[in-house]
Parts: C-alpha cells; structure tokens; sequence
C-alpha cells in the first residue's frame, strides 16, 4: 500500500487525461456549473494528440466536393480562439479526410491553457494515474504521483479520457485490446521540416507527384503513401509518414521498441525527401512528435457498443449526442509486410450520429469514458476517432457528468433527451445540417442554437 502524501479534497469531476476529448469534457462542465472540476495530465501541457503530434483537426466536415459543417457549439470555441492569433487556415479534402482545420501546435498548447483556466477548471500537470480502488458508494479512490508524491483523490463523477482507457482498467471495467480480434492500426512517429520550398514543390507538382515518387523509389521507405501538408509557418511542412505495426502500445518494452523505430524511420524519410522531391534538398527535420503516436489499445465496452454496421448506415439513432462524418480509415499493416491505409467512405448522407452510451462504461453509474478508448468496434473506431469527435464527445460528457450531479443520476440512466437539450443550448450539432459548403471565418462562430427537444 503506498503512503498518501497529500489528499486532494472536494472535488465533484475528475478528469483524467488532457487530450483534446479531455480538455473539452472539463471546458465543458466547469463552464457550465458550480462543481469543482479538476483536470489531471501526465504530461507538462494540455492537448495530447492534438498538441503531441498533430497540426490539424480532421471531423469538423464531411468529406466530397460539398462538404458540410457537422460539428459546433463548444469546439468551435477553440477553433476561434486559434482563428484570433491568424493560427488556422482551411486545407479542402487533403488525403480523403476531408476538409482539416490546420494550426499551430505550439499556440494551441497556450489556447488549451487559457480556456482551462478561463472555464475555472483546476489543473495538475505531470501526474500520472497509478492505481484505483472502488468504493461501496459507487465513488472511486484514484491515486496519482508526481514529483510532490502520491496524492488521493476521491471525486463524485469520473471521465477516463486516458486515451488507453487506464482508470477503466484499474477500475475493472471491461474493454476489449486492440490486436486481440482484428490487427490493431499502426503507430506513427509524426515529424516537421523546415526551409521547404514549397513554390518548387507545387510547380513539379505537389501532392500527386510525391506519391508518385514515394511509389516509385528504391529507398525502404516504412510507407508509400504518406502524407506531408504545408503547416502555419512558412516554409514548413509536416508529415503522417511513418509507420510502426505490429507492436503493442501497452508493453513497455514494444513501446520502447515502437519509439526508436519511429525516429529510425523519420530520417529515413527525412533522406527521401531531400534526394528525390522537389523543393526539399535544403529541408531539415525541426522536430519530431513528442511520443510515438497511438491510435488504439484499450476500448471500453459501453452501454452501447459503435459498430461499423452503424456508421455505414447513415442513420442518426434518438441518442445520439454528436455526428460524425469520417470516413473509415485503417493504418494496417498490408499484404507482404507492405503498409497501407484502407478507407471506407459514409454513403448516402456521408453522415452518422453516435448514441449516448457509447461514452458510459457497461453498468457504470458515476464514470464516462471518451477519446479514442470509448465504446467501438475496431472499424468504427477508425472512422469515428478525429479529433473534431473527440471534442464532440468530451463535451458531451462535462455536461452529462454536471447533468447527473443536479439530477442524482447515474451516468447509465441520465435523461438523454436533456442532455441533448444543453447541447443544443451550446450550439452543438445533432442533425445533418441544411447548408452545403462553407463560405469562410463566419462559419466557426459560436452559434448558439435554442432549439429544443421536447
């Protein structure tokens, strides 16, 4: 039994994980409500994927030539403030992903931090989950360590936003590994370059001529279709290039593996673009992501499990608590030991709604989980993991765990239909939009919509 140096006390929402699923879920409820809401990351600053690895929100469009607005309310927030500091420009449906929204990493790290603490929520950075123990009231004792110690913490509500589902795990919830039935996707060590002469680079003929020379080249590259887009700084690009299968993220000895391959394989690439494509013979990597991107270990098993079946029906259950609109796309390990992406496009619509108790572990009364470990199956995740959705969930649980607190609730018999109400209220998206397209900044301010379910 470990020695309790300090008790954290009176706190109704424990948030742990600050991924952007997170970040929004703790927004979300200390934003609205009186509860004390505290945010718990392993890491020195709030994002996760969003600040780790990537430059770029995927989800907040369909893809196609006429893409729609299917994500609002809450997350458009952060887009805004990115919009204020001339942080984030459009890219149209680069790589089959649909339109992303394309930031500056290093600011939004500054953004998380200001709308945490703007929103009231208490934060506490470089600590790390290391245990769980149930208690007879359906409340959870959670211990955590930093460099101060091992603290307690014994909250009203839960939402695991880990990212590996941990507090789910410790907590006995059960989840579902990913490799155990279909091959868990790969990981990637993302990576940025610098002094790109990209007016070279599109003369010769940009995206269409990288692939084709990534095909085409006798070097070992880990992958040849990946992808590098021009980022907020001039003359720098960043990169989805790198691919490591067949490790598991939850061993910490293929986890070590996985990283240094991952830096293998980054100037390996950094090589090919200097010797083989235009516009890049000057170009340095300036760095690499700052761990080995995941895309799925744990996923919990939920009221209600997403399936593939359901994505692929365009449908929008009565529960559902946001849209999504992503295509499936499944980093894989490919025939002869060749990597690949499989991609599976919506039909009809293009656009699904995700129910409510894809986010509430199976039989769970004061416990949430989001990001990329909620309720789905492996296809379905794959589809519905950007981070625009990640967001979309995350809201969704602040205001649910801040909904059951007033109701004395549990989390799998809240009223659906109110906590649709305050998504609403929040300018949040539960119905395929009217409108086609979008015409440019005015789209990504907070609408707040008053309509509501009766």
């Amino acid at each position: 039994m470990v020695k309790i140096a300090e008790s954290i006390k009176n706190v109704d929402i424990l948030v742990i994980g600050a991924g952007s699923a997170g970040c929004m879920a703790a927004i979300a409820a200390a934003s609205h409500s009186s509860h004390r809401v505290l945010l718990v990351e392993r890491y020195g600053f709030f994002g996760g994927t969003s600040t780790q690895m990537l430059d770029t929100f995927y989800g907040f469009f369909t893809p196609g030539e006429n893409p729609k607005k299917i994500v609002g309310g809450l997350p458009d927030i952060v887009v805004n403030e990115l919009d204020n500091y001339g942080e984030i420009f459009l890219r149209p449906n680069t790589y089959g992903a649909g339109t992303g929204v394309n930031y500056n990493p290093e600011r939004l790290k500054h953004v998380w931090d200001s709308l945490l603490l703007g929103a009231g929520v208490n934060v506490l950075l470089h600590s790390t989950l290391i245990d769980v123990y149930p208690l007879p009231d359906c409340r959870y004792e959670c211990i955590f360590w930093n460099k101060s110690g091992f603290y307690s913490v014994i909250p009203k509500r839960v939402i695991d936003a880990s990212g590996d589902a941990d507090f789910c795990h410790l907590a006995g919830f059960i989840y579902e590994t990913a490799g155990e039935k279909e091959p868990a996707q790969s990981m990637t060590t993302t990576f940025r370059m610098a002094n790109v002469d990209l007016e070279e680079y599109e003369k010769a003929g940009g995206k269409k001529m990288l692939a084709q020379r990534m095909a085409a080249t006798a070097m070992p590259l880990p992958r040849k279709e990946g992808s590098a887009h021009a980022m907020n700084i001039p003359k720098c690009i960043s990169t989805v290039a790198v691919k490591v299968s067949g490790l598991n993220a939850l061993n910490v000895n293929e986890l070590t593996q996985a990283e240094i391959e991952g830096r293998k394989q980054a100037f390996l690439v950094e090589s090919f673009f200097q010797k083989e494509v235009p516009g890049y013979a000057d170009a340095k990597i300036i760095g690499l992501s700052h761990q080995i991107g995941v895309r799925e270990t744990r996923r919990v098993y939920g009221e209600h499990r997403l399936t593939k079946e359901e994505c692929m029906s365009a449908q929008i259950p009565n529960d559902s608590i946001f849209l999504c609109g992503a295509p499936i796309e499944d980093h894989r390990e490919g025939k002869n030991g060749a990597s690949e992406t499989h991609w599976e496009y919506i039909p009809k619509s293009g656009i699904y709604g995700v129910p409510y108790g894809t986010i509430v572990p199976e039989g769970s009364q004061t416990v949430w989980v989001v990001g990329r470990c909620f309720s789905a199956t492996h296809d379905a995740h794959a589809s519905c993991r950007s981070m625009a959705q990640t967001m979309s969930m995350g809201t969704a649980a602040g205001l649910a765990a801040v909904q059951s607190l007033t109701d004395d609730s549990a989390a799998n018999e809240l009223d659906v239909r109110l906590l649709q109400n305050e998504l609403y209220r929040t300018g949040g998206v539960l119905e395929v939009p009217d409108k086609i397209a979008f015409t440019g900044k005015e789209d990504w301010k907070l609408n707040l919509n008053s309509h509501v379910f009766h």
